[in-house]
C-alpha cells in the first residue's frame, strides 16, 4: 500500500532538511518585524468561496455518518492562506496594532492533479501587510525584497521576481478601448504560457478584438525590463490614461527601491497580472532560471478590498507567497539539497550492561539538561551493534558511562574514531 498521490511524505533525513528550509523561512520573516500567525485548517465555504475563485477544488468537510437530512457540507480545507487572513483580520480588528504584518506557514489543500510541482496537500509561506483605509507603497516593495533575502539564504540558485503593476495593464487597455478589460488581463497573463500567437488568437476570437487591436495589446504585455526603461516603452507605445500613469508611478517607485539590491534579481515583466480579479495594483511571480517549467514558486501582490467579504471596514493589504512544497520538492529530486543524518541525535549513550541503565540514563539526562539531543540505546547488546546503529542513523558521537566505580566517562567522535575521556557537565560537541 503508498501513501495517496499528490499528498508527500519524507524520510527522516529528507524532513530534517525540510525543517532547516522552514525555520530558515521563518527567522527571516520575523527580522523583518512579522508576526507569526495560525489559522484553522477549515474554513466556513462561503468563506473560502469569497475569492470568487472557480477553477480550484475545495475539499469539503462533513462527518461520515450524520443525522443531518440533506448532509451538506458546511465546512472545507483552506485552499490558500489569504482567505483565513482576511476573516481573521477582520474578526481580531479590535486587538491588532495597524500595519498588521504577520507571516504564516500552514498546510494548504486543493484538489488538482498531481504532477510535478502540484500537490494537493502542501505547504505554503506567507507574508501580509493589512492597514486601515490605505497600505503604504513601501510595502510593495519590501514584500520582494524579503522574498529575495529568503531564496539568497536557500540556495537556490538563479531566479527572477517578475514585478508589475494591474493599474497599467487596466488602464492601457482602457486606453484603447477596450472594455472588457479582466478578460483581455487574464488572456495577456498567459503570455509565457501559450506564447505571443496564441495570445493575439484568444484576444481576438474571445474579445472579438481586430487583429491590429491584440497586436497593441500584445505590445504592452511584451516589455520587459530590469531597470525603469520601462516607462520609456510604454510611453512610446501612445496610449494615455490616468490610471495608466498611476501604475507606472507606482511599478516606478516599487523598482527603484529594489534595483540597488540586485542588478537582474528584480524585472519589470508588464504581461504579469496573476488573473485573479481582485488583484488592484502591484503583482509579483517568480521563475527558477534553471527550471522555467516549474513555474512561479513565489507570487502575490496588492488587494484592496479581500477583507470586504468579512466586514465593512476598508482594510487594503499587500502580500507574496511561497509555494515551499513545489520548490522543497524540486530540490530534493534533483539531489540538491544536503540532505544530513536520518535523526537530529547528537550523541548515543552506551548501555554496556543492565545493571548500568541508571547510570546511562543519568549520563544522558546531563547532556540534554545541557541542550543536547541525546540517545539512550534501548537495550544491553553488544558495544559493536550499539555503535552500527549510531552509523546508520548519523549519530556523530557515542558516548561511554564508567563501566566500575571510579572509572571515567568517554566519548567516541565517529567521524575521526577517536575516543577520549569526558565530562558529561562541560564536554561539548565539535561539529
Amino acid at each position: 500500500m503508498s501513501n495517496v498521490s499528490g499528498f508527500p511524505e519524507w524520510l527522516p533525513e529528507e524532513r530534517i532538511a525540510e525543517l532547516k528550509w522552514l525555520d530558515e523561512i521563518r527567522r527571516v520573516f520575523e527580522s523583518y518585524g512579522f508576526c507569526s500567525l495560525e489559522t484553522p485548517s477549515v474554513e466556513e465555504i462561503d468563506a473560502l468561496l469569497a475569492k470568487g475563485e472557480t477553477d480550484k477544488e475545495i475539499y469539503a468537510i462533513r462527518r461520515l455518518h450524520t443525522d443531518d437530512e440533506a448532509n451538506e457540507a458546511r465546512l472545507g480545507l483552506h485552499f490558500d492562506l489569504t482567505i483565513p487572513l482576511a476573516r481573521y483580520v477582520a474578526e481580531h480588528y479590535g486587538q491588532l496594532v495597524f500595519p498588521f504584518k504577520r507571516y504564516q506557514i500552514q498546510r494548504v489543500w486543493r484538489g488538482e492533479r498531481p504532477q510535478e510541482g502540484r500537490f494537493r496537500e502542501f505547504y505554503q509561506c506567507d507574508i501580509d501587510v493589512i492597514n486601515m483605509d490605505q497600505v503604504p507603497l513601501h510595502f510593495d516593495a519590501e514584500m520582494p525584497a524579503i522574498m529575495y533575502d529568503i531564496l539568497s539564504r536557500l540556495g537556490v540558485g538563479q531566479f527572477q521576481i517578475l514585478i508589475s503593476n494591474r493599474k497599467i495593464l487596466e488602464g492601457y487597455l482602457k486606453g484603447l478601448g477596450i472594455e472588457d478589460t479582466i478578460s483581455a488581463v487574464r488572456i495577456l497573463d498567459k503570455l509565457d504560457k501559450i506564447g505571443a500567437d496564441d495570445v493575439i488568437t484568444q484576444l481576438q476570437s474571445g474579445l472579438g478584438l481586430s487583429r491590429e487591436l491584440a497586436a497593441r495589446c500584445l505590445a504592452l504585455a511584451s516589455i520587459r525590463t530590469s531597470d525603469l526603461s520601462f516607462v520609456d516603452k510604454v510611453r512610446e507605445l501612445g496610449v494615455e490614461s490616468d490610471l495608466l500613469n498611476q501604475g507606472l508611478d507606482e511599478l516606478s517607485y516599487v523598482m527603484k527601491e529594489l534595483i540597488p539590491l540586485s542588478a537582474d534579481a528584480f524585472v519589470a515583466d508588464l504581461s504579469i497580472a496573476r488573473g485573479l480579479d481582485y488583484y488592484t495594483g502591484t503583482v509579483y511571480e517568480t521563475k527558477l532560471l534553471e527550471f522555467p517549467g516549474l513555474g512561479s514558486i513565489c507570487s502575490g501582490g496588492r488587494y484592496e478590498n479581500l477583507a470586504g467579504a468579512f466586514t465593512s471596514r476598508k482594510l487594503p493589504g499587500v502580500g507574496i507567497s511561497l509555494g515551499f512544497s513545489r520548490l522543497f520538492a524540486k530540490f530534493l529530486a534533483e539531489k540538491r539539497l544536503p540532505v544530513g543524518p536520518k535523526c537530529p541525535t547528537q550523541v548515543l549513550v552506551v548501555l554496556p550492561r543492565a545493571e548500568l541503565r541508571e547510570e546511562a540514563a543519568r549520563t544522558a539526562s546531563q547532556l540534554r539538561q545541557r541542550g543536547l539531543n541525546v540517545e539512550l540505546y534501548h537495550s544491553p547488546v553488544k558495544t559493536g551493534n550499539q555503535i552500527r546503529y549510531a552509523l546508520r542513523k548519523g549519530i556523530p558521537y557515542v558516548w561511554f558511562p564508567p563501566i566500575e566505580d571510579g572509572g571515567v566517562h568517554q566519548v567516541k567522535d565517529l567521524q575521526s574514531e577517536e575516543q577520549t575521556p569526558a565530562d558529561p557537565t562541560v564536554w561539548m560537541p565539535l561539529h
